[in-house]
């Protein structure tokens, strides 16, 4: 893809292997693609711009990949001491994980879920994650970096829109309760 052949060595790699498993994205932006129900997949993103990463090794993230998954609040702590590259948006219901490789994000959601369901403390699930990645740079394929290893709900099931706590209408311009400084003009 055209588009791709300026961006930075580690995110072309990683867009031309999507583009020859998924075929072409959904969405193309200069700074991402983005694929839509992909594999087991809501939604699978790379960026243009790596991030860099060095947990369990040194390497740049590149591919963040999206389920439906409900993240009880509490859990956000837990979640942020296993991996940095683990993300949920309460609200939408979902996980994502970002990386360099899908295998990786497959490790890291499965291994994020055994955090949420208390299965794994962070700690055992970050070691659980070195080890298991120090197989696959070896060539071996152990079975949790191979598919999704729990039930994903809808994307219904799975969002929190939350609670209101004002029960009545807010009336007139959000703008008019922001405090202005002496001289400054009205909107």
């Amino acid at each position: 893809m055209k588009m791709v052949r300026a961006w930075p060595k580690e995110s072309r790699t990683v867009a031309n292997d999507f583009i020859k498993k998924y075929g072409l994205p959904d969405e193309a932006t200069p700074s991402l693609l983005m694929w839509h129900d992909n594999g087991p997949w809501k939604r699978t993103i790379v960026y243009k711009e790596p991030i860099e990463h060095n947990f369990p090794i040194a390497h740049k993230d590149v591919v963040e990949q999206v389920i439906n998954f409900e993240v009880p609040a509490d859990k956000a702590d837990e979640l942020a001491t296993f991996d940095g590259s683990v993300y949920f948006d309460r609200t939408r219901g979902e996980l994502s994980a970002k990386c360099d490789k899908e295998v990786a994000n497959m490790l890291a959601l499965n291994l994020a879920v055994d955090v949420i369901t208390d299965k794994k403390s962070p700690d055992e699930a970050r070691q659980a994650y070195a080890d298991a990645m120090q197989q696959v740079m070896s060539g071996a394929k152990p079975e949790i970096v191979s598919e999704l290893k729990f039930e994903r709900p809808s994307a219904r099931a799975a969002a929190d829109p939350d609670r209101p706590l004002i029960n009545r209408p807010i009336t007139g311009r959000l703008d008019e309760s922001v405090p202005r400084k002496s001289g400054e003009p009205q909107p």
